[in-house]
Protein backbone atom coordinates (compact mmCIF):
# COMPACT_ATOMS: atom_id res chain seq x y z
CA UNK A 1 0.00 0.00 0.00
CA UNK A 2 1.23 3.46 -0.78
CA UNK A 3 1.41 6.02 1.86
CA UNK A 4 0.17 9.28 1.32
CA UNK A 5 3.16 12.28 1.82
CA UNK A 6 2.48 14.78 4.37
CA UNK A 7 2.89 17.36 1.74
CA UNK A 8 0.09 16.13 -0.46
CA UNK A 9 -2.52 15.86 2.33
CA UNK A 10 -1.00 18.94 4.60
CA UNK A 11 -4.28 19.80 5.66
CA UNK A 12 -4.97 16.58 7.71
CA UNK A 13 -8.17 15.62 5.63
CA UNK A 14 -7.51 11.80 5.81
CA UNK A 15 -6.77 12.03 9.12
CA UNK A 16 -10.20 13.75 10.04
CA UNK A 17 -11.82 11.26 7.71
CA UNK A 18 -9.87 8.15 9.66
CA UNK A 19 -10.61 9.58 13.14
CA UNK A 20 -15.02 10.03 11.25
CA UNK A 21 -14.65 6.48 10.75
CA UNK A 22 -13.07 5.08 14.37
CA UNK A 23 -15.53 7.26 16.17
CA UNK A 24 -18.52 5.68 13.85
CA UNK A 25 -17.36 2.18 14.03
CA UNK A 26 -17.41 2.18 17.56
CA UNK A 27 -20.61 4.21 17.70
CA UNK A 28 -21.61 0.99 15.69
CA UNK A 29 -19.84 -1.29 18.39
CA UNK A 30 -18.25 -2.96 15.52
CA UNK A 31 -14.19 -4.14 15.83
CA UNK A 32 -11.75 -3.09 13.12
CA UNK A 33 -11.16 -6.07 12.15
CA UNK A 34 -15.03 -6.75 12.24
CA UNK A 35 -15.52 -3.48 10.53
CA UNK A 36 -13.11 -4.69 7.55
CA UNK A 37 -14.30 -7.68 7.28
CA UNK A 38 -17.95 -6.42 6.89
CA UNK A 39 -16.45 -3.91 4.27
CA UNK A 40 -14.73 -6.53 2.44
CA UNK A 41 -10.98 -4.31 3.25
CA UNK A 42 -8.32 -6.51 4.94
CA UNK A 43 -7.64 -4.98 8.41
CA UNK A 44 -4.10 -3.55 8.02
CA UNK A 45 -5.73 -1.69 5.21
CA UNK A 46 -8.87 -0.58 7.80
CA UNK A 47 -5.78 0.82 10.54
CA UNK A 48 -4.14 2.69 8.03
CA UNK A 49 -7.36 4.39 7.17
CA UNK A 50 -8.18 5.00 10.52
CA UNK A 51 -4.66 6.51 11.50
CA UNK A 52 -5.11 8.77 8.02
CA UNK A 53 -2.11 7.14 6.56
CA UNK A 54 -4.01 5.60 3.60
CA UNK A 55 -5.57 7.79 0.72
CA UNK A 56 -9.41 6.09 0.68
CA UNK A 57 -11.01 5.45 -2.86
CA UNK A 58 -14.38 6.47 -3.54
CA UNK A 59 -15.20 2.29 -3.32
CA UNK A 60 -14.01 1.68 -0.11
CA UNK A 61 -15.32 4.78 1.61
CA UNK A 62 -19.01 3.73 -0.22
CA UNK A 63 -17.92 0.07 1.13
CA UNK A 64 -17.22 1.31 4.84
CA UNK A 65 -20.34 3.48 4.68
CA UNK A 66 -22.42 0.19 3.74
CA UNK A 67 -20.77 -1.69 6.26
CA UNK A 68 -21.85 0.96 9.39
CA UNK A 69 -25.10 1.23 7.74
CA UNK A 70 -25.20 5.37 7.15
CA UNK A 71 -24.69 7.02 3.76
CA UNK A 72 -21.21 8.05 3.06
CA UNK A 73 -22.48 12.01 3.63
CA UNK A 74 -22.50 10.86 7.20
CA UNK A 75 -19.40 10.02 7.28
CA UNK A 76 -17.64 13.14 5.23
CA UNK A 77 -19.69 15.11 7.61
CA UNK A 78 -18.56 13.77 10.64
CA UNK A 79 -15.06 14.34 9.33
CA UNK A 80 -15.85 18.03 8.44
CA UNK A 81 -15.14 17.71 4.61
Amino acid sequence: MARVSRKSDEDGRLLKLGEAIRAMRKAAGFSQEALADAAKIDRAHMGLIERGQSNVTMLILLQIADAIGCPTSEILSTAGL
